[in-house]
């Protein structure tokens, strides 16, 4: 609520100089009034900053539209999460002044598929995230527009039927969707990702940061978004006395690390799971 020029770029020059191209500023679930006052108070700081115009190359917006279920929702605050509606999606999308490349709600939450289907012809990513949609919703979902899961394995609860769960639906539609991991270690383990890569093909998958203020700045408490984070010693981050994570403190320099070294993938597949996919997958490449 409170971001200033001075943070917004220093965040910027933090980014540049790890390495990172661009990125997606992404804003979490708040009520809708607090949600626009944060998107207008970005768009007008991102207009003065040269720096920060490189940088952010457009907003994510990751709810309100999510699933409130405990485990689900993650770190984000259930009391403010709220059905899909066309008309409070046009006020976000208006705020941010053709900013908005990609939208993250769950498809269950979203009657009838209107606001994907409003959002896919304002030629805005939908991503399917923090969800427990089933393979019918899903379905539905892609037919109306979604094209992407976000962060897949989290924003769901720790423990999950064995077969019929939100990662094994999302996995049925993988020649349909570009699916998304944080490869930090914490939020899927490498086995695990290098299973998922290998069942999806490197084609439809993209690597993120999901890296959030408090990256780089070791152990401690935070403010992120009006809630208090915590950061342990191995950098990841939680709600205090909560096995939710709450973003990650990933750095894109250690995201290629951990692609080559525990993954060992090549130079060139690092680069397309992190800048060529991404491009792709927002309609931005060449």
């Amino acid at each position: 609520m409170n971001l200033t020029a001075e943070q917004l770029n220093s965040a910027c020059v933090a980014l540049d100089a790890d390495g990172v191209d661009s990125i997606l500023a992404t804003v979490i679930t708040d009520s809708l009034d607090k949600l626009l006052v944060k998107l207008a108070n970005l768009v007008h700081l991102r207009s003065k900053d040269p720096l920060a115009q490189k940088v952010i190359a457009g907003i994510h917006i990751e709810g309100p539209f999510l699933n409130p279920a405990l485990g689900y929702i993650g770190a984000h605050p259930p009391e403010a999460v709220k059905l899909a509606n066309v008309d409070d999606t046009k006020r976000l999308l208006e705020v941010t002044g053709g900013l908005t490349r990609l939208f993250t709600l769950a498809p269950e939450m979203d009657p009838f598929f209107q606001t994907t289907q409003f959002l896919a012809e304002q030629d805005i990513v939908v991503s399917a995230g923090h969800t427990n949609a089933s393979l019918e919703q899903l379905r539905g979902s892609i037919d109306s527009g979604l094209t992407m899961a976000t962060h897949l394995g989290n924003g769901c609860p720790v423990n999950l039927p064995r077969h019929d769960n939100i990662i094994q639906r999302v996995l049925h539609f993988r020649d349909r969707l570009w699916i998304g991991f944080i490869p930090d270690g914490f939020h899927v383990d490498f086995f695990s990702l290098k299973n998922y890569l290998d069942l999806i093909g490197i084609d439809r998958v993209f690597m993120v940061t999901d890296a959030i203020s408090a990256a780089r700045l070791g152990p401690g408490l935070y403010e992120i978004s009006g809630m208090t984070v915590e950061v342990d010693e191995n950098g990841v981050a939680r709600k205090p006395g909560s096995a939710n994570l709450a973003g990650s403190t990933l750095t894109m320099s250690r995201l290629r690390r951990n692609l080559l070294e525990q993954l060992d993938l090549s130079e060139a597949e690092v680069e397309q799971l992190v800048d060529l996919n991404p491009r792709k997958a927002l309609g931005l490449a060449d």
